[in-house]
């Protein structure tokens, strides 16, 4: 809880997954994604409620097992076809309770405890008391030479610069995403015009898209763990 309003947390799974088949609930570490998210809010004492919201009657079976509510969404839903991304969040946010929730997607497992506790600090000082931004969204720092069809966009090369002196340029990740859940619904979306972009240390940014991203993911985790593979 921060400022006497309540902060939940919402971990979205769907039981389809192209790229990584049963992606959330395969053998990841010594657990799987979705309960390593779980087990790691769960060690946030900010957060009141964690919600694992899914169509998938086996990921809501794990959340039960892992004691934390279940919000179990339409396949419509779900399906990436029949509802708007936009509506999806709003229906997520619509049918969840609390005054602050977070985002927090189990694709992003090397986000640690303390991460997620600065972020909700964050947005306790820079949305509630101050009201400089609307929401807060992690990030990653952008440190490339990048083209695109009219040629270079961040760099003159006539006039080299080593890549550390290039522009920070921001690229939102899935690690934590947080907004009052009436600006969510009245939005539709989980960020606002005014976000507080956080970056996030290199290894913490790997957000599980494909089978290179998982195996990556799951050496880094456990090397850190100091789990056997």
């Amino acid at each position: 809880m921060i400022n006497n309003l309540s902060v939940t947390a919402v971990i979205p799974v769907r039981g389809g997954s192209r790229r990584v088949p049963n992606k959330n609930i395969r053998k990841f570490g010594n657990s799987s994604l979705l309960v390593n998210k779980i087990r790691q809010l769960k060690q946030v004492d900010l957060i009141d409620k964690i919600i694992v919201s899914s169509d998938s009657d086996v990921m809501l079976q794990v959340a039960a097992d892992e004691n934390v509510e279940i919000q179990k969404r339409p396949l419509e839903y779900c399906d990436e076809k029949t509802r708007t991304f936009n509506e999806v969040v709003e229906y997520v946010a619509s049918h969840a309770e609390g005054d602050v929730m977070m985002w927090t997607p189990c694709t992003c497992p090397l986000v640690e405890p303390d991460s997620y506790k600065g972020a909700i600090k964050a947005f306790e000082e820079s949305v509630l008391t101050s009201q400089k931004y609307d929401s807060v969204v992690s990030a990653k720092i952008l440190k490339e030479y990048v083209f695109d069809e009219d040629g270079p966009v961040n760099f003159n090369p006539v006039h080299h610069v080593p890549s550390q002196e290039l522009p920070d340029w921001k690229i939102i990740i899935n690690g934590f995403l947080i907004a009052l859940r009436k600006d969510m619904i009245l939005w539709k979306y989980f960020y606002g015009k005014k976000p507080l972009l956080i970056p996030v240390d290199k290894i913490s940014a790997i957000d599980i898209d494909d089978m290179d991203d998982f195996v990556m993911a799951e050496l880094i985790y456990n090397n850190r763990h100091n789990i056997d593979c």
